[in-house]
């Protein structure tokens, strides 16, 4: 069983046993142990056998790094770095591609390839990016090379942000590895921002997800257009406050700690084109394929529409192994190409309204290609989804009557409406004993939050995590 944010284990057992050990002390260097002892233990309770995998991947971008830095303007810096990107990249192909392009030779020559049937280790995706930020940043000369592993170690496997990200990248938390200052304000924040995703994860996002299970689950035949309407706006709010409520869950316990993680997402639903929604979703791994492949391979200067093109195939890719994945790639591939030859100076003329609807209306169908693997249930659901089958389903409506109220909580809490109370609390705090007032209003909110959430955790079984398969 996986050890998971949202789970009573973590929430009551393992976070306060890890606080307390990390706490008894205020020397950074113990610190460090005991959060990369317990990071090690959290990895290792869902699966034991690849934190070997995990263990040796850092060892080769850390003998990588050290190797670079000794032949520092050399010919065997770049060859050390070469072999470092395609170990790290090899750990990824092998686990989570091999089968992927094994079935798809097969199916294209008509052979049988024997496949190799391995599990997808948690976090594979995020903890190999993550290796290669640092040694392709030490061979750029950005970062310091890190002369102790296991620093390098705590980096790669630090439990915040260790199975479903942000991306941080070593320059991000290099410094704070060795000089980080614990503050009751920061670990507050952190605390706040913890609950808030919290909730946006047990709450929003589980029972939008049981919406999108019943609906989108089942015999694609028998879905109404309004079912399918429902199902597939029900998964968006699904992904988005799952993910987004994952981040901010890291972002505040990295807080707790005394670090400082990037924002992963801007409300990226109040999105007035695709490019814009792109700026706003999954910040960090749009960042790491803008500086570590786009611009690698020449970004505007020369090819830009064939780099894009890459950068998108492997963005789907990135995402499963899967040729959905790849639809979906190319599906954004196509709009963002469209946006800045044609459309986007069009868009800029439109009511802001209209710029929304349309990239709403976008999105949304580009998370049909995201949910379903099966190609011909993406088929299934198009037909029902314009009209095939019927305008609308008696069960299916009542089902989507029990559900409307997180939908509606989903919609409105998917703008920018968090970040205003919270600019109108900053704002507060500085008004006659309006501190007080902000400083109890948290307090609350942090234990009915923990309430709330523990309520529907224990009544529920339904508690997955998207962002867990890649």
């Amino acid at each position: 069983m996986r050890l998971v944010f949202s789970s009573l284990t973590f929430l009551y057992i393992f976070l306060p046993l890890c606080l307390v050990a990390y706490f008894l002390t205020s020397k950074i260097k113990v610190r460090n142990f005991i959060l990369l002892l317990f990071s090690l233990v959290f990895y290792a309770w869902g699966e034991p056998k690849y934190i070997l995998l995990m263990l040796a991947a850092t060892a080769v971008d850390y003998a990588a790094g050290l190797l670079i830095e000794k032949f520092r303007g050399n010919w065997k810096a770049k060859l050390f770095l070469i072999l470092a990107v395609v170990l790290t990249l090899s750990v990824l192909g092998v686990f989570k591609y091999a089968d992927f392009f094994a079935n798809s030779v097969g199916s294209i020559f008509h052979l049988q390839i024997p496949l190799l049937g391995l599990s997808l280790p948690i976090g594979i995706s995020f903890f190999t990016f993550q290796a290669l930020t640092y040694v392709v940043d030490v061979y750029r000369d950005r970062v310091p090379v890190q002369p102790y592993y296991y620093k390098l170690l705590l980096y790669v496997s630090m439990f915040p942000q260790l199975i479903a990200g942000p991306i941080v990248r070593y320059s991000d938390v290099c410094v704070q590895i060795d000089n980080r200052v614990c503050t009751w304000q920061k670990a507050s924040k952190g605390v706040l921002r913890f609950c808030i995703g919290l909730l946006k994860k047990a709450i929003v996002a589980n029972f939008a997800g049981e919406l999108t299970e019943k609906l989108l689950g089942g015999d694609l035949s028998a879905l109404s257009l309004v079912g399918a309407w429902a199902g597939i706006f029900a998964y968006a709010i699904q992904i988005y406050f799952d993910f987004s409520g994952y981040s901010d869950m890291a972002i505040g316990l990295g807080h707790i700690f005394g670090f400082d993680f990037p924002e992963n997402f801007r409300y990226p639903y109040a999105a007035h084109s695709i490019n814009d929604f792109w700026r706003r979703w999954h910040i960090t791994l749009s960042s790491f394929f803008r500086d570590y492949v786009y611009i690698p391979l020449g970004g505007n200067r020369k090819r830009w529409a064939l780099n894009m093109l890459v950068v998108w195939l492997l963005t789907g890719l990135w995402h499963g192994a899967s040729w959905n994945f790849v639809l979906w790639g190319l599906y954004y591939f196509f709009f963002l190409m469209l946006e800045k030859l044609y459309l986007g100076k069009f868009l800029e003329k439109l009511p802001r309204v209209v710029q929304h609807i349309y990239a709403v209306a976008v999105i949304l169908i580009g998370w049909v290609f995201f949910y379903f693997e099966d190609l011909s249930a993406i088929k299934a659901f198009f037909t029902a989804a314009f009209g095939g089958n019927s305008f609308s389903d008696m069960t299916q409506n009542a089902l989507i009557t029990n559900y409307v109220v997180v939908l509606l909580v989903g919609a409105v809490f998917s703008m920018p409406v968090l970040s205003r109370i919270l600019s109108f609390g900053g704002w507060l705090c500085e008004r006659k004993g309006g501190k007080l007032l902000v400083n109890a209003s948290c307090i609350v909110f942090v234990f009915a939050a923990l309430w709330i959430s523990t309520a529907a955790l224990v009544g529920s079984s339904y508690n997955p995590f998207l962002y867990f398969r890649f």
